[in-house]
């Protein structure tokens, strides 16, 4: 029986470093330069080989899986590294710093995006009889876990896809959908579920987030937020720190100092002036939060981004 179980082990072993080696190789084949690309919407591939500098975004719900080098993901105070061995989850949209920590050209990193649609989600759920779990266990709005070899194989599948564009649009949905169903039945299945359903902290939580995101500019009222979701003002700092791993000052702080740069970068708008359109009264207090934030103040940091632009 033991013999068994070590044979069943070593093929499901080989059959995953088959499926990571076919992943790396459709991947390097779709996007031969360094960069990300979107060859089918939701489906976001990346390669880079050189380790990257931090890079500073918003990260959607999605399901990541990387297929060569690693990676480092920081919400707030939490640092998330993965490797092929392993899958990101996100159920809500965050603030997130990224870098690349293992890349070369010989190995370049190499990845794949997945945005995760709730109403898909909701949507699989139902079809499949997956019952909500009581209870808010694994709010937490980012983590990582083990790839499994059926969750590795789907990946492979949906790949595959984007060089038969023709056959995309009618099977790649399918597959996305098995995709999601192992994702539920899978390690971080509560956090999945969480996502798509309404009621409980973790469903309040994603309400908040998007209120904090489409009111950023205005000062922060977070006794009228705490009492509009029906939660009191201590109960909603520590479910709000619980899913995003910040408070709700330091997140609306981070979507503010990200709107600046991209109005600096995307509109010529000088540093008091990008400033103000995001909330700022002070500008000093601005440059301040800036430096702190992005590690150079705004006039310097915006020159050395445009520089690379043009390298």
């Amino acid at each position: 029986m033991r013999k068994m179980m070590n044979n069943t082990d070593s093929r499901e072993v080989r059959r995953m470093d088959a499926d990571r080696e076919e992943l790396a190789e459709r991947i390097a084949r779709a996007l031969p330069h360094d960069g990300v690309a979107q060859p089918q919407p939701g489906v976001y591939l990346s390669r880079f080989t050189t380790t990257t500098d931090l890079v500073h975004g918003f990260l959607e719900p999605c399901f990541c899986v990387i297929a060569q080098g690693a990676k480092a993901l920081t919400f707030g105070d939490e640092v998330f590294k993965y490797d092929p061995a392993q899958y990101m989850i996100s159920t809500v949209g965050l603030p997130m710093t990224a870098q690349v920590v293992e890349a070369s050209v010989d190995r370049p990193y190499l990845g794949l995006r997945l945005t995760l649609d709730p109403a898909v989600v909701a949507s699989v759920m139902v079809e499949s009889g997956i019952l909500h779990s009581r209870g808010d266990g694994g709010v937490k709005a980012v983590d990582v876990s083990m790839l499994d070899a059926d969750l590795l194989d789907a990946t492979v599948r949906l790949i595959r896809l984007i060089e038969r564009p023709g056959e995309y649009s009618a099977i790649a949905p399918l597959v996305i959908r098995e995709i999601i169903y192992r994702l539920l039945m899978g390690a971080q299945g509560s956090r999945m579920r969480h996502r798509a359903t309404f009621g409980g902290q973790a469903h309040r939580m994603v309400r908040a987030v998007e209120k904090l995101r489409e009111n950023f500019d205005k000062p922060l009222r977070i006794e009228s937020i705490a009492r509009e979701l029906g939660m009191s003002l201590s109960g909603f700092h520590a479910h709000f720190k619980a899913v995003t791993a910040m408070s709700p000052l330091q997140f609306q702080k981070q979507i503010r100092l990200q709107e600046a740069r991209r109005l600096m970068i995307s509109e010529n708008l000088d540093a008091a002036e990008a400033g103000y359109k995001v909330g700022y009264d002070d500008a000093s207090h601005f440059n301040r939060d800036y430096k702190r934030h992005f590690g150079e103040p705004p006039a310097r940091d915006v020159e050395r981004l445009r520089e690379l632009a043009t390298a």
